[in-house]
C-alpha cells in the first residue's frame, strides 16, 4: 500500500466482480484494512492477519489485494485474478474478506483510497493494519501522515523489525500518538492519529523469496 499503485499493466481480466467490490459491513463492526501486492500470499501474512483478528478483537479484515507496488518492480507480478485466489487459499478464516476493490477506485494515492472507504462506511471503525517492516519506508508513501491521520494503526511484529521501527520516521513522528500494546482491543475506540505496536509469533516466509526459489528472507 504505497503511493500510485495503478498501471496500464494490471486488468481485471478473469477477477470476479464480487472481488472489485467493496466488503459488506454493518454498522458498529471493528474493520481491519490489511493491503499489499500479495505475490504471491503466504503463511506469513495469514499469521499477521490472525494476530490482527485476535488481538485487535476484528469483526472482520478485509484482505486488501492491491495492483500493484511503485516502489518495487513489475516485472515478477502476478495477475490480480491469481493472487486473489491464491489469497483466498491462504486466508482461511470466514473473517476475512479478500477484495480488490482499489482496482475500481480511480484514485492513485492510499490516502485517497482511505478517504473513500470511511466516507462510504461513517459508522464503521476502521484500523489500517501493517507489518513493522513497512515502517521504515512509510514516510515515503504520499501524504503518509494524512493516512496516519485518517485511522488508527495496528503494526504487527515482524521478523527483524522489532527494533528497527523505534528508529523509523513514522514512530518517531508520531511517537505522541503511541498506544500500549495491552490496549490493542479498545484501538478502535481512539481518535486518529493513534498508533499500536503488536508483538506475537512471527514467521520468516517472504513472497520475494518464494518467487526466487527460496522461503526465508526479508518479509514483504
Amino acid at each position: 500500500m504505497v503511493p500510485d499503485r495503478r498501471g496500464p499493466d494490471v486488468t481485471t481480466e478473469n477477477v470476479d466482480r464480487r472481488y472489485l467490490r467493496m466488503p459488506h459491513s454493518e454498522r458498529g463492526m471493528v474493520v481491519g484494512l490489511f493491503g499489499g501486492s500479495f505475490n504471491p500470499p503466504h503463511q506469513g501474512h495469514a499469521l499477521v492477519a490472525e494476530i490482527a483478528i485476535k488481538r485487535l478483537g476484528l469483526d472482520q479484515l478485509w484482505w486488501m489485494v492491491t495492483p500493484g507496488n511503485p516502489l518495487k518492480s513489475r516485472n515478477q507480478l502476478a495477475a490480480l485474478a491469481e493472487r486473489i485466489a491464491e489469497s483466498e487459499r491462504v486466508a482461511r478464516d470466514p473473517r476475512i474478506k479478500v477484495t480488490a476493490f482499489e482496482q475500481t477506485f480511480g484514485v492513485s494515492y492510499t490516502a485517497n483510497t482511505l478517504a473513500r472507504v470511511k466516507a462510504r462506511n461513517p459508522h464503521v471503525h476502521f484500523i489500517w493494519i501493517m507489518g513493522a517492516d513497512s515502517l521504515q519506508t512509510f514516510h515515503k508513501w504520499q501524504k503518509w501522515q494524512e493516512i496516519a491521520r485518517t485511522f488508527p494503526i495496528a503494526v504487527i511484529d515482524r521478523p527483524g523489525a522489532t527494533l528497527s521501527f523505534l528508529s523509523s520516521k513514522m514512530a518517531r513522528t508520531f511517537d505522541f500518538a503511541r498506544v500500549d500494546e495491552d490496549d490493542a482491543r479498545v484501538l478502535w475506540k481512539k481518535r486518529a492519529p493513534a498508533w499500536t505496536f503488536i508483538h506475537g509469533p512471527r514467521s520468516g516466509l517472504s513472497s520475494t523469496a518464494i518467487r526466487n526459489g527460496s522461503s526465508h528472507s526479508d518479509a514483504e
